[in-house]
């Protein structure tokens, strides 16, 4: 019995020294592209393959390929719906660990990425790249009905429901609907009252940040929209529009006529632009 239990821990022990050999090896096979180093030949293949777009792996149920089998694997939990990783603070599931890490900066506020350009910080490398054009103007999602470009494809997912009229996102308290659910949560604001931006210096608050700019050029005096015909200029869009009316002499439609024509008349263009689609 005690020798038995002696070999035992010899086995075990030569187990561990054999995986620290592993994990001490070293790199000596380095990419040619980016100089990333490797201990293992099958590592570095495995590697070079996303360089040279070699995606053998394919999804049964959707085509969609890969460069490597455990990217396969992931992405199936896609359509299987399994999300192993789950934060213990708040229950919060997802299927990879790299998005629980990413997760978890919710609760600790960690914010490793920082732009180099101006003070943003973020939790996510890939939400730093976003961010990265606004400074450079990159514009990479473009809408095939009417070429309006931004910068992420939910945005341009949001963008399209102006065409089709869609709007998912319904209030509880009053039935008015939106195209998206920030929209909608902005909205609520109108119900609750609240109105999480201040101004530091008159106090004013209101529900948008995009209002409490607009309130700062009071303090500022600046006025970006001059009009074309007689110079006067203002510090929003809205009463540049309002003022070019004197000129022109138009008279706003209603509201509820511009609602209806719009929502219409995108769905027709919707439509008329789907309908000329082959599958």
């Amino acid at each position: 019995m005690r020798t038995s239990l002696r070999s035992q821990i010899l086995r075990q022990s030569t187990n561990h020294l054999a995986a620290l050999c592993v994990v001490y090896e070293p790199k000596s096979f380095s990419c040619d592209d980016c100089g990333k180093r490797f201990s293992q030949k099958s590592k570095l293949t495995r590697h070079m393959k996303g360089h040279t777009g070699d995606k053998p792996f394919a999804c049964e149920l959707c085509g969609k390929r890969f460069c490597h089998k455990h990217h396969l694997n992931t992405h199936m939990r896609v359509h299987t719906g399994k999300k192993p990783f789950a934060c213990e603070l708040c229950g919060y599931r997802c299927t990879q660990k790299a998005h629980l890490n990413d997760h978890m900066r919710v609760h600790t506020g960690d914010k490793p990425f920082a732009c180099e350009l101006c003070e943003y910080r973020c939790t996510q490398k890939a939400s730093l790249n976003t961010h990265i054009r606004v400074h450079t103007g990159d514009k990479p999602f473009a809408c095939e009905l009417c070429g309006y470009r931004c910068t992420t494809k939910s945005l341009l997912n949001d963008h399209i429901k102006v065409h089709t009229g869609e709007k998912p996102f319904a209030c509880e308290l009053c039935g008015k609907r939106f195209s998206r659910k920030h929209n909608l949560n902005t909205h609520m604001r109108v119900h609750t009252g609240e109105k999480p931006f201040a101004c530091e210096l008159c106090g004013l608050r209101c529900t948008q940040k995009s209002h409490l700019n607009d309130h700062m050029k009071v303090h500022t005096g600046e006025k970006p929209f001059a009009c074309e015909l007689c110079g006067k200029r203002f510090s929003r869009q809205d009463s540049l529009n309002r003022h070019t009316r004197v000129h022109t002499g138009e008279k706003p439609l209603p509201v509820s006529y511009i609602r209806a024509s719009s929502t219409q008349g995108s769905r027709d263009l919707f439509n008329n632009s789907t309908s000329k689609c082959t599958i």
